[in-house]
């Protein structure tokens, strides 16, 4: 039997998922810092770390409720893959051009926006396809916490393996490995035969079925307070991670070593918050664990403007990891325990577009604000602000409640 904390892996498919998925993540992690690094060596300007941010990012804000749609009405597990081969593609460009040594920040960037548009499409349906994955919702917040935790291990040894490469070899070399590792995506897909949901033919409109989703999650006070929750803190609170090389170069005086480090504490942050989502048994409670966590983490961003080395910044770091990602993925585990499954997509969506998608306009912000007031008043603005719309979340947090209880009685997962 398998243990508690790691029941989603009883079911084959989803463990041919997360393997795979495991290697694409590390090679992503290792790409997103490269690709910084190399742009901000060619440019020396923060402006255009956040045009980078912007244009890898805006396409989810403006794609994913139209594939969020989508993904309530396609073969998933088709979709899936066929994203994931596009993907492959975009990072083995990348790193032909920079191999070539022919690469220019405007090739950077409009790859970044390329696989934006990849990922905006890819990240709905991933949310959909999870629950065939695990057949069923009895597993399906812990296969969420333990996807999180696999994106998370990429995020915390892709930026080290990154530093080093950087150091050792170049960025060209980061770009390439993050191409070779879609090899195990692709045999990971091959191998997994899932059984299709059953759907009702749908016979609504685009627009009509995109706009029963948005009243959908308007009309319902929890859905709607934990998307603006989120939506502060994917505006505010993640762009820090735009302004790393700055902070590292112009704060610290620190190399790509010293950058890899930071934001792999900001991964093993993470890994000890999904490792603590993964062994609950339930979604109970979690409301008052996304207050605690968004306060930490504003706390932490705010404290972090002021670290005077990159000693100082490494814990602050982690708390921030773990605050953003238990704020994230608990509200994704709320989310996919009470929507309704004719909803799924449309619905995760949104929650798509509430973190990721508003994180480019905050990271265009971030940048710009940063080359006028400097990076630590910037970060000390968005912490105070995810600060205080945890405080808000708190005052509504009763009412919220009760309005999800009726939902978890239903499920059994509180008690009449």
């Amino acid at each position: 039997m398998a243990l508690p904390s790691l029941r989603a892996l009883r079911h084959r498919n989803f463990r041919l998922f997360l393997a795979g998925q495991i290697f694409a993540l590390i090679g992503y992690w290792i790409q997103m810092v490269a690709q910084s690094w190399l742009l901000y060596r060619l440019t020396g300007s923060a402006t255009l770390l956040g045009v980078l941010a912007f244009a890898g990012s805006v396409p989810i804000l403006l794609l994913s409720p139209l594939a969020g749609l989508w993904s309530d009405r396609c073969n998933l597990h088709r979709t899936m893959f066929v994203t994931q081969l596009l993907e492959l593609l975009q990072a083995a460009t990348l790193a032909a051009l920079a191999l070539a040594g022919i690469i220019a920040p405007w090739h950077i960037v409009t790859l970044a926006m390329l696989l934006g548009i990849l990922v905006a499409i890819e990240l709905p349906i991933r949310h959909a396809y999870l629950l065939e994955l695990v057949d069923g919702k009895e597993d399906l917040p812990n296969a969420v916490a333990l996807t999180s935790l696999m994106a998370n291990c990429g995020r915390l040894v892709g930026p080290a393996i990154a530093g080093i490469l950087i150091t050792v070899l170049s960025e060209a070399h980061c770009f390439l490995i993050n191409a070779l590792t879609y090899i195990a995506v692709v045999i990971s897909f091959l191998m997994i035969h899932t059984r299709p949901q059953a759907r009702q033919p749908v016979k609504t409109p685009m627009l009509a079925g995109l706009r029963e989703g948005f009243v959908y999650a308007w009309n319902s006070l929890p859905i709607r307070a934990l998307l603006l929750v989120l939506a502060v803190v994917g505006f505010l609170g993640t762009p820090y991670s735009t302004l790393m090389p700055v902070m590292v170069r112009e704060i610290f005086g620190g190399g790509a070593e010293d950058m890899g480090f930071l934001v792999g504490a900001g991964g093993l942050g993470a890994i000890s918050g999904t490792l603590y989502l993964a062994s609950r048994a339930n979604t109970r409670g979690l409301i008052r664990l996304i207050v605690y966590a968004s306060f930490a983490a504003g706390t932490a961003l705010t404290l972090l403007a002021q670290a005077p080395t990159t000693l100082y910044a490494l814990p602050l770091m982690m708390v921030i990891g773990f605050g953003i990602l238990v704020t994230s993925v608990s509200v994704n585990m709320i989310l996919q325990t009470i929507v309704d499954d004719d909803k799924r997509g449309r619905v995760m969506s949104l929650y798509t577009a509430a973190f990721l998608g508003v994180s480019p306009f905050g990271a265009l912000a971030a940048g710009a604000l940063a080359d006028v007031i400097g990076p630590r008043a910037t970060l000390t603005l968005g912490g105070l602000c995810c600060a205080a719309a945890a405080l808000v979340l708190a005052e509504r947090r009763k009412t919220i409640g009760a309005q999800i209880r009726p939902i978890y009685e239903k499920l059994g997962i509180v008690r009449r």
